[in-house]
């Protein structure tokens, strides 16, 4: 199967942000506790983070649907995302990561509908469920091999580093997928 160069583009970097996404995983139970949390703050964090994605889905849907500025309005973000990353370095209880949590859901519910409107209409209709089919394999594969990565960045050296690593990382998806502007 021959996938457009968009299709690429978007897979690279949707892959690339899933690793640095990825590196937390579990390890957010072990960082909430470190800054004085308990599993009641984690619960309404990650419970806050998951209701304001949803609701900023449908939100960002609604208003994006049929609409130009697509690409851009991806690419802001994985930014958004990324700076948000950077900002788990200034968390030190756990009202701020309640924050924290409910901008990277704002954060993720620009990028991902405007990915999963792109990737779809990039697609061929001969191959379209092998493409779903690589696109979800790659970003459940990806998120694994980096959590344990960020496992061990965590473990021999601390969550300073795996927030540092995990922004740079999803900056740097940011950038592949920034190169979709040169095309429109």
């Amino acid at each position: 199967m021959k996938l457009s160069k968009t299709t690429k583009t978007l897979l690279w970097g949707a892959n690339i942000w899933y690793f640095g996404e990825g590196m937390l995983g579990p390890l957010y139970a072990i960082f909430s506790e470190k800054i004085g949390g308990d599993i009641l703050d984690l619960t309404w964090a990650w419970s806050a983070y998951l209701v304001c994605t949803g609701c900023c889905y449908i939100l960002v849907g609604k208003l994006f649907n049929r609409r130009g500025y697509k690409v851009q309005m991806m690419v802001l973000g994985y930014t958004l995302n990324a700076l948000l990353t950077f900002c788990y370095l200034l968390v030190s209880n756990p009202l701020q990561l309640f924050f924290i949590q409910i901008g990277l859901g704002v954060a993720e519910a620009i990028g991902t509908p405007i990915w999963d409107s792109l990737y779809s209409s990039s697609l061929h209709r001969d191959h379209e469920m092998y493409a779903w089919g690589l696109s979800s394999g790659q970003s459940q594969i990806v998120s694994g091999l980096a959590f344990a990565i960020g496992g061990l960045l965590t473990y021999y050296f601390s969550f300073e580093i795996l927030f540092i690593t995990m922004g740079c990382v999803q900056l740097i998806a940011a950038a592949v997928t920034a190169q979709l502007l040169r095309k429109g």
